[in-house]
C-alpha cells in the first residue's frame, strides 16, 4: 500500500527493451535505500513495481505488457525522472490517502493556469464512464501524488498544486498533451460501485 506522499524524483539511468516487456533502472538516493530488498514494492509515478535487482544506488524493475499499456512508464526515456514512493509500513503516518499502486488509466494535461504560489492543472480523462469516480473534493492519485479534486466538468477535472508539490514531484515539469497516471480513490470506487449495484437490483423486475 502507498499513501500518495511522494518522497521525491529519481532519474531513469538504464532501459532494456524486450518484446512486450521492459526493464528499467533508477538511481535512488542513499536515504531511500534503507531496508530495500529484492521483491520490495516501490511506486513509480504511482504504479507499483517490484524490485528485481539492487546494485549500489541503482535499483532495477520489470514492466510487463499491461503496465506498459495502462501507464506512462513505457514513454520514459533515459534521463527522465519518475515520482518515487516506498511502500507504507505499519505505523507510518498517512498524510495522503491509501492507494494500491494499481493504475486505472492515463489522463491528458488539457490546460495549465499559473498564478502566484499556485498552479491549476486541468486533466482530460479518456472516457466519461470513469468520471463517475471523479468527485468534487474527493481524492485522486496523479502520477502517484495524492491530490484533492477541484472542479469537475464533463470528462475533465482540475487539481491545485502548491509550490512544495511542484518542487518535489514531476508535475511542475508537465506540459500540455502530457499523459499522467491515474489511480482513483478505492473508497470512492467502492461506494460508487455499491450504489450502482443496489440501484440496478431495485430496477430488475422480479418473477
Amino acid at each position: 500500500m502507498f499513501t500518495g506522499i511522494v518522497q521525491g524524483t529519481a532519474p531513469v539511468v538504464a532501459i532494456e527493451e524486450k518484446l512486450n516487456f521492459r526493464t528499467h533502472t533508477i538511481e535512488m538516493p542513499e536515504s531511500w535505500l534503507a531496508g530495500l530488498e529484492i521483491g520490495a514494492s516501490v511506486a513509480h509515478n504511482g504504479c507499483c513495481l517490484t524490485v528485481t535487482a539492487i546494485d549500489g544506488d541503482r535499483v532495477t524493475f520489470d514492466l510487463m505488457k499491461e503496465t506498459l499499456r495502462l501507464t506512462n512508464l513505457g514513454d520514459l526515456k533515459l534521463g527522465d525522472r519518475v515520482n518515487i514512493e516506498r511502500a507504507a509500513k505499519f505505523g507510518d503516518e498517512i498524510g495522503g490517502h491509501l492507494m494500491s499502486g494499481h493504475i486505472i488509466c492515463t489522463a491528458e494535461v488539457a490546460k495549465i493556469y499559473q498564478s502566484e504560489n499556485n498552479r491549476q492543472i486541468w486533466l482530460r480523462m479518456p472516457t466519461l464512464e470513469l468520471m463517475k469516480y471523479v468527485l468534487h473534493k474527493g481524492f485522486i492519485s496523479i502520477d502517484g501524488i495524492s491530490l484533492t479534486i477541484g472542479e469537475v466538468v464533463s470528462n475533465r477535472f482540475c487539481v491545485h498544486l502548491i509550490p512544495e508539490t511542484l518542487e518535489r514531484t514531476t508535475l511542475g515539469k508537465k506540459r500540455l498533451g502530457d499523459q499522467v497516471n491515474i489511480e482513483i480513490d478505492p473508497q470512492t470506487q467502492a461506494v460508487v460501485d455499491t450504489v450502482e449495484r443496489v440501484l440496478a437490483s431495485r430496477q430488475t423486475p422480479t418473477g
